[in-house]
């Protein structure tokens, strides 16, 4: 008579092959999704405790000892470099708005602009945060694509501003923009030109949105574009008609 035993050979349903494939994939599953839960909150505490700590090794040593808090605490306390290079660099500011701080700055400016290669180094450092740090907004306008490296090829890019062609040697009257093509996933390396309005495609995208999808390398799409109405507003008045 048959054995109405489902298992035979006395073998436990647990070690069925398919049951150890379903358990391990789940557990597999869940590994990674607390590794994406987990890793951007660990990179994030790091990379905050790393800048904190740089400002204290910096700055720390520099601090009078009546005033730094080690000294009448029996531990450490991190983040007072940063803290203190923030108020020092307010002031600075501060200092600068009036006329006693515009003069000892046009001094400062004299002086290094007759030291033949800190000048080159200072005023290409001093133009590049004046025109990020600007009150008037001078910086990326929109994201665009453009065909390069090649004709077919499409690449994301930002545009830095509107000149006119007699900027760059080119004739008067010829409406270009400057753009700018970053490497991924490092964004802060890559490619300055030049190209004719017409061939840029502006795009209904924030800058926000483009550095995060160069940074990721294609990955990252942005989950709400921007409006037509704000892409409308931003673009330049040459691209409005193609953009209706």
């Amino acid at each position: 008579m048959a054995s109405s035993d489902p298992n035979p050979e006395g073998k436990p349903a647990d070690l069925d092959p398919r049951t150890q494939s379903s358990i391990f994939g789940r557990l597999r599953a869940y590994f990674f999704t607390g590794l994406v839960i987990t890793a951007p909150i660990a990179i994030t505490v790091w990379a905050t405790y790393w800048f904190v700590s740089l400002f204290d090794t910096w700055i720390k040593p520099y601090i009078p000892a009546a005033y730094s808090p080690d000294t009448y605490l029996p531990f450490k306390l991190p983040g007072f470099g940063l803290v203190f290079a923030l108020v020092t660099i307010t002031l600075i500011g501060a200092l600068a708005a009036n006329l006693v701080g515009r003069t000892l700055i046009s001094w400062w400016d004299n002086l290094l602009d007759r030291m033949p290669i800190v000048r080159s180094i200072y005023k290409g450092s001093k133009q590049i945060f004046q025109t990020i740090f600007s009150q008037k907004g001078a910086s990326f306008r929109y994201v665009c694509l453009v065909e390069w490296p090649r004709q077919g090829a499409w690449s994301l890019a930002f545009v830095s501003r509107e000149i006119d062609g007699s900027q760059v040697g080119l004739e008067a009257g010829r409406p270009m923009y400057a753009i700018y093509v970053s490497t991924t996933p490092n964004p802060t390396s890559g490619y300055v030109f030049f190209v004719d309005v017409a061939e840029a495609k502006i795009l209904d995208m924030s800058v926000e949105d483009g550095l995060k999808l160069v940074i990721s390398m294609g990955l990252v799409f942005p989950e709400r574009p921007l409006p037509p109405a704000a892409e409308t507003a931003a673009a330049p008045i040459a691209n409005r008609k193609r953009l209706a």
